[in-house]
Parts: structure tokens; sequence; C-alpha cells
């Protein structure tokens, strides 16, 4: 059973969302030893945890609540409830799910609730909140604004006063742990306290005097209380301890103390080993501007997002989930902006670029029929769905405060934009999976009609918004789907992705035009300006599964991928790093064809003996290439110069560096922390730095001093640069 470490003190703490850097991805150089990790775990420990009023945003019966690092807290006059989250195990997992939705939790987590009361006490107790702290909550929950609460007022401290006669009650905490206090007036009697316990299985103390409870979730562990008195600011500790008073019971045994004074009984708990916050936050795509501010995307399930004043959309949406778009400065010290995009439905956006002139244009998918879109856009109605969603594609304007177009982009069936480029005149090239018969497609377009089981597409729009360029199916009888896209400076697009069809069209000449096997082969394509005609298209993949999620270019017209294979036999070349499979049940591959699609320049295995899986890939001027992923191998490789040499539990991101030649680490490290870490965007400036964004599970991911948020809300997203 899963032990659950805690305090006794009665505390109750919130939950951080580690943003690193780039908002939405690990912000670090990050430390990888012990003395830096621990540095950085007290740190968050020391953040104080915050109890706000309830004004109609839960629950009437509730007084106030809080929310820690996997629990939430909700006070009402009777009892305190705690409902817990706890992790499951951890498996790796593509970015980019071969059959089309967004990425779902890696497992899911096990929850539990425990109510706590006080036999024999006032049951109409005063409850109040002390000490207010900067800040307010907000709640726009559906579509009547007499429904929304504003500037809820925040608390260090909730007092229940005389839950017992001279004995009051006091919830406090931080972040790493709750703790609540009984203050005794002088005289009063601490054997009256009383504990009732509803949703614990069996109540024991261990050999250290703890108080351990038996949970749905695993073992929660209130520490052995600490007992004092204070006069003229000298504390004295009073000898004190729980009592077990019936199968869900407790009390306090105190030794003999001066009953002139007030005493404090002060039990501690805490929630290190639980996992979440007030939402889940994922970093998916990440791009870099020339200054070297970073943007970030992803998804949100957090009411309490980090948004910044003059934001385009300050409040949640609604639904389970919003899209977001971050921009941190060039040093991740703070916010440029930062605002949610989404309507009353799930929002999801997969990926991000940026023009010259700092205009940020996204793609996700929405089940919204109120998504933000603008008027004279190519379609401003949602266009859903038996399996519901449209692609989006919207341009926000280089403040963040306002949207230069916005438009959904989908038939009738279920729709997903996952990769989007921008070339120099503002053209916006976006690619997906379309499940409708009816998808858009402009006339003399590569392939106007779906040849079944759901199709890739590619679609051009103009720099207005207003129109498409071109847009094209891509597929053939199975399952297919872009993935990722690139454009040169010619208009040609280049675009990579899985396919489930043995009749993918491919260009006589590719390099492999026969299916590999397996259920998925990737698939990588290059289409003329003009979206009329293929200029070459090669399968990439052997007998087994393979995924392609990631493409660039170099100056010359290579394609660099990577993706996720099973295969024994994935094509690998002569002198390449890898030639065989790590193992496990899949590695990353790295491969860069030549120019005009018929041969491998290399192609390398990457992966341990674990599961190890390529998300993102791009190219300096030297050819050498940059690529994150996810990798659960304890083996995985790296170089002596590491960031991180060991997998800090479960899954690790990665980050590498492979040389011109696809023959040698320039660089490899794990980036991570001891919960689960994924790598899906990368990012270079023009400078060489490489920055990472992704989400975390891990309350110790490495951060750095003075990073804009150094601790874990939820589910993280955080940002990393390397020289």
């Amino acid at each position: 059973m899963q032990r659950l470490e805690g305090m006794t003190s009665l505390l109750l703490a919130t939950v951080l969302w580690v943003t690193g850097q780039a908002c939405a991805t690990p912000a670090m150089t990050p430390p990888a030893d012990a003395a830096t990790q621990a540095q950085v775990s007290s740190s968050y420990g020391k953040l104080p945890l915050s109890f706000e009023i309830n004004r109609g945003q839960t629950d009437a019966q509730v007084k106030f609540l809080a929310r820690g690092q996997g629990y939430g807290l909700f006070l009402t006059p009777r009892e305190a409830v705690l409902s817990l989250r706890v992790a499951q195990a951890k498996t790796a997992q593509a970015r980019k799910p071969a059959p089309g939705k967004g990425a779902k939790a890696d497992e899911p987590a096990r929850s539990a609730v425990v109510r706590m009361r006080l036999a024999h006490a006032n049951s109409h107790p005063e409850l109040s909140g002390l000490d207010p702290v900067p800040g307010t909550s907000n709640y726009f929950i559906g579509n009547d604004p007499g429904k929304w609460q504003t500037e809820i007022a925040h608390y260090a401290r909730v007092k229940y006063a005389a839950v017992y006669p001279g004995i009051d009650l006091v919830y406090h905490g931080n972040q790493r742990q709750l703790e609540y206090d009984f203050v005794l007036a002088p005289g009063a009697d601490p054997k009256r306290i009383e504990l009732v316990f509803e949703g614990a299985r069996r109540l024991s103390l261990d050999k250290q005097g703890n108080l351990v409870l038996a949970t749905a979730g695993g073992e929660l562990v209130q520490r052995k209380p600490v007992v004092y008195q204070e006069a003229q600011g000298k504390r004295t500790e009073v000898e004190g301890r729980y009592v077990l008073r019936g199968r869900n019971r407790a009390g306090f045994h105190v030794a003999s103390y001066d009953t002139r004074r007030p005493l404090v009984i002060d039990p501690v708990l805490s929630f290190s080993t639980y996992l979440g916050g007030s939402g889940e936050d994922r970093g998916y795509g990440i791009a870099v501007d020339a200054s070297g501010n970073a943007y970030v995307t992803g998804t949100t399930a957090s009411s309490n997002f980090s948004t910044t004043a003059g934001a385009y959309q300050r409040v949640y949406g609604g639904g389970s989930y919003d899209a977001f778009v971050t921009k941190l400065n060039a040093t991740g010290t703070a916010l440029t902006y930062s605002t949610y995009l989404g309507g009353s439905g799930d929002d999801e956006a997969w990926s991000i670029a940026v023009d010259a002139g700092g205009n940020v244009y996204l793609t996700g998918l929405t089940d919204s029929s109120n998504f933000p879109t603008t008027a004279g856009t190519y379609q401003t109605v949602y266009s859903g769905g038996s399996y519901p969603f449209d692609a989006f594609v919207a341009k926000l304007n280089a403040g963040g405060t306002a949207l230069v177009y916005s438009t959904y982009l989908g038939g009738s069936g279920g729709d997903y934009g996952y990769g989007i480029a921008v070339d120099g005149s503002g053209n916006a090239y976006v690619t997906g999976s379309t499940g409708s018969s009816n998808f858009p497609t402009t006339a003399g377009a590569y392939q106007t009609v779906s040849s079944g089981g759901g199709d890739a597409f590619v679609t051009k729009l103009n720099a207005a918004g207003t129109a498409l360029v071109y847009s094209t199916l891509l597929g053939g009888s199975g399952a297919d789907y872009g993935a990722d896209i690139a454009v040169d400076g010619g208009g040609n697009v280049y675009v990579m992705g899985p396919t489930a069809s043995s009749n993918f069209p491919t260009t006589a000449g590719a390099y492999q035009t026969v299916y590999g096997g397996g259920s998925y082969d990737a698939f990588v394509t290059k289409l003329n300006a003009t979206g009329t005609a293929l200029l070459y298209s090669s399968l990439l993949g052997g007998s087994g599964w393979d995924q392609g999620f990631g493409i660039t270019l170099d100056g010359s017209g290579n394609a660099y991928v990577t993706g996720y294979t099973a295969s024994s036999n994935f094509p690998t070349t002569a002198g390449a790093y890898q030639r065989v499979y790590g193992g496990g049940s899949y590695d990353a591959f790295v491969t860069k064809l030549n120019a005009t699609g018929t041969a491998l320049v290399y192609s390398t295995y990457l992966g341990g003996s674990g599961g190890d899986g390529g998300n993102s890939i791009v190219v300096d001027a030297s050819g050498n290439a940059y690529l994150s992923g996810t990798t659960v191998s304890s083996n995985f490789p790296t170089t002596a110069d590491a960031h991180q040499f060991v997998n800090a539990g479960g899954g690790d991101a990665f980050v590498t560096k492979l040389n011109a030649a696809g023959s040698a680490f320039v660089y490899s490290t794990y980036l991570g922390g001891t919960g689960s870490d994924s790598g899906p965007g990368i990012a270079m400036d023009g400078s060489g730095n490489v920055y990472v964004t992704g989400y975390t599970l891990s309350s110790n991911f490495p951060t750095t001093s003075g990073a804009y948020q150094i601790v874990r809300l939820c589910t993280a997203a955080a940002s990393m640069t390397l020289s």
C-alpha cells in the first residue's frame, strides 16, 4: 500500500503549478544534484497556503476552501472534508496520440475523501478568515453573469472559535503540509478534543507515534503532534501524543503543563506524495522570437491559470479545459502576457508559431460552439460532428491583447489541428486529421475526396484568415494523421505523421514506397507551393508500429524527423549513432532525408531498455539536430556533461543534440523529477539556445533561481534553455 507521509499539525497545503521558464514547460537550468533538489523542495514547502472564502463557487455548506498538492480542503461549520488524488503508475506516451484526440494523463489518479469532525463539539462555531493575503480568485462558470464570482478574498488562516469551551481550532499551512492548531485558553481541558474520521478504513499508531489513516488512496500519515506553550516570546514544548478512542476516533494525551497559560496542540499533515492542483496544465507547443522571448501553448483545466492584465481572455471559458497562450520574457523571470483561449466546451491548442512581428499563430481542437472567432474569417460557425471537435486556427496580436483573426476549420465529423507553420508573408499552414467527409478542400488540390478511415489534411490560410489558399486531404484507406508541418522559403510544405494505410500515397523513387507492417508507419510528404501535387512522399517504418511526430528543415531542404518505433528493423544507416533497437516497448528515432526524399542521409534509434519516444525536433545552422521527448529507460544514453545523468523517477523528459552526421551525441540529458515528466515541444533561438516545453507531475522538477514560477500548481509546464 502506498504510504503518504504527513505531519500532524492539522495543516493543509496548496498545490502549485511548476512553470519553469516558458510557462508550459520546465523553466530551467535544472539542478540534478540532491542538494539543489532539496533546496528547491524547501523553497516550495515554505510557500503559504491560502484559504478562499466561499461566495458561491462551491457547495453552500462550505465556508472556506483551499487547494493543495493533490487535494482540496473544504471547511464547513461541522467538519473538514479532504478530497485526495493519488497518482497511479507512470507510463511514457507520445505527445500526439495516433487516434487524433488530445493527450490524456499518463494514468488515471485514484481519489479518496476523508472527513474530520469533532465529537461532542459546538455545532455552530463562528468561522473567520485571518491574515488576508494578496490576490483574489475569479470564477466565470457558465454563461450567466449573475452566477459569476469575482474578487474572492484569500486568507492565510481560518479560525473556528470556541469549538469546545476555551478551545479554538485554527487551520493554516504551506505548500507541503496542512496544519490545524488547537489553541487552548488557560484552564481549558485538552481531553475534550476528540477527532472523528470518516473515509478511513482504519486508524493506527506507528512506532513514532504518528496517526496512520488507511484510505482508498493509500496511508495518510499525521505526524505526532507538537504541543507547546509560549511566554515572553519563548516556546516551551510539552510532551503529547495521540490516543485511539475507537475504530475511527482519536484524541490527545498531554502531559503535565502550566494550566495558567495558553496551550497549543499542533498536528501537521503532509501531502508530498499526492499529485495535482487546482487543475491540469500541459504545454504542447513552443516557439521563440529573435529576442529570445518564449511563447508556449497547450491546455489548462485551471480556473486560476496565470493570466496578465489586458490579456485577450482572462477568465476560464468553461468545459473540461481551455487552450492557453503565454509569452515569457527572454530570462524566463516574468510573463509578458498570458491568456486563455476557449469557449464553454473543451479547447486544446497543440502547436504554435510566431512571425517576425511577434504575432502568434495557433492550431488545435475545440468542441465549443462559442469558441472565440472573428468577423469575416473563413469559418465562424462550429460544424461539430458525432465525434465532436473542429480544428481551429487563431492569430493573436503581438501584445496578446486581441485576436487578429480566429476561425474554425472542419466539417461534420471530428477534426483536429496538430501542427502549424507560418511563412514570411503571414500565411498559416496547418496540418492535422479529419474524420469529416465534407472537410473543406479547394478546387485543384492534391486530394479532395477522403479515401476512408480518416485522413490527414494540409491547409494554407491567407494572411487575413479570411480564405483558404488551398486545402487538401492526404491519406489512404486507413487512418492517417498529420502531426507536424514545416514550410521552406519557396512555400513548399513538409508534413510528418503516422499512417495506418497500406496504400498511403507515395511517389516514384521515394525512399520507401511499400508499407513496412505493424499498425502504423511514419510518413514524410512534401507538397508543392500550390498544394496541387506531391513533390515526394515516403513511408518510414519497419515491421512493427512506427509513428512520426516532429519535422524540421535545414537550409538545403533536407528534412529531419523524429518519432516512436517498435520495429526492430526500423531503417538505420551505416555509421549512425545507434543501429540496434534498445528494447522496451519502443525507441525514439531520428532520421534525416535528403532534399529529394529519395534517400536517408542518416537514421538512428535513440533509446535504452525502456520506452523512449521523440516528440519534437529542431536543427541549427551547422546541421546539428536537437530533439525532445520522453523516456522511462534507466539507461537512456546521456553525455558526460549532462545536466541530469539518471532517470529521477517514472518517465522523464530528455533533450538530445545529435551531430550533423548523426553518428554521435554532442549532448544528451534527462530532465525531470520524481514524478512523470514529458517534453512535447522544442524550439531554438538565433543564438542556438534551445527551449523545451512540456508537463510534469514532479513537485521537485528542476527550476532555476528567479524563474517566473518555481513551484508546481498542478500538472506543470516548464521551459529550459541550453546553450
